[in-house]
């Protein structure tokens, strides 16, 4: 059984960060030159102990938070152990994001298609320019662009709204935002020409990403608080 971290003492959460940024500058440093093994390692670190930092999680928000975190994992291990692995990878951040969307409408159904209309430019024109290049990935790698565009959007759409502290919403936009960076980087990397050096700022984009949507989950919704405060009380009173 996990012991829940977030009662943990902050020796603990220190050490997890310890942990995750051992793990992130040991895959930057094998990131060209040591085993898939190695590498896979080192870089499942950063978001175990993101996991375990999130342990366990608070509401309908948490919950498909670290589902998010977990998939991203998953998808992590899947990209790193081999190019054939690659359309399982991509399938699981895709679910990932699907969680990360499912969470934010937890706090906002409010659709504000004034703020959806900048990402459907950007996954429109990123599928366009694309496309050329894509061949029989061209179906799988637009499907993702849509849905991380989506994510970026209800992300944005949330800005503002009841529920959620003003800063968790904060730390989830620009979460997203990185997010949309590090994997547009990877497209290019990828599909378009090689980029040298940018898999260090792929990386340190996307960890930056995940940590800051996962500090979006820590705090509690503001709608759940009375009854984590009752319950608290409860339990001091017994």
């Amino acid at each position: 059984m996990v012991p829940p971290m977030r009662s943990a003492s902050g020796s603990a959460t220190k050490f997890l960060a310890a942990v995750g940024v051992a793990g992130a500058v040991g895959y930057l440093l094998a990131l060209d030159v040591a085993r898939a093994d190695v590498r896979v390692a080192a870089k499942a670190l950063p978001m175990l102990c993101l996991l375990l930092w999130q342990w366990p999680p608070l509401g309908r928000y948490g919950r498909w938070i670290f589902a998010g975190l977990a998939l991203s994992l998953l998808g992590d291990v899947l990209l790193d152990v081999g190019p054939g692995l690659f359309l399982p990878g991509l399938g699981a951040f895709l679910l990932a994001h699907v969680s990360y969307v499912a969470a934010y409408v937890t706090v906002s159904r409010q659709p504000r298609w004034g703020r959806a209309l900048p990402f459907v430019f950007l996954a429109v024109g990123a599928s366009a320019f694309l496309w050329p290049h894509l061949g029989e990935m061209a179906l799988p790698v637009t499907a993702y662009v849509a849905v991380i565009c989506a994510m970026t959007w209800r992300a944005w759409a949330m800005l503002g709204s009841p529920g959620l502290s003003r800063r968790a919403q904060g730390f989830a936009l620009a979460g997203a935002l990185l997010f949309a960076v590090s994997d547009g980087l990877l497209a290019l990397k990828l599909f378009v020409r090689p980029l040298p050096g940018s898999g260090y700022a792929i990386m340190l984009c996307y960890w930056a990403a995940q940590w800051c949507i996962a500090v979006s989950a820590r705090e509690p919704r503001q709608s759940d608080a009375p009854r984590t405060l009752q319950a608290e009380g409860v339990g001091s009173s017994a």
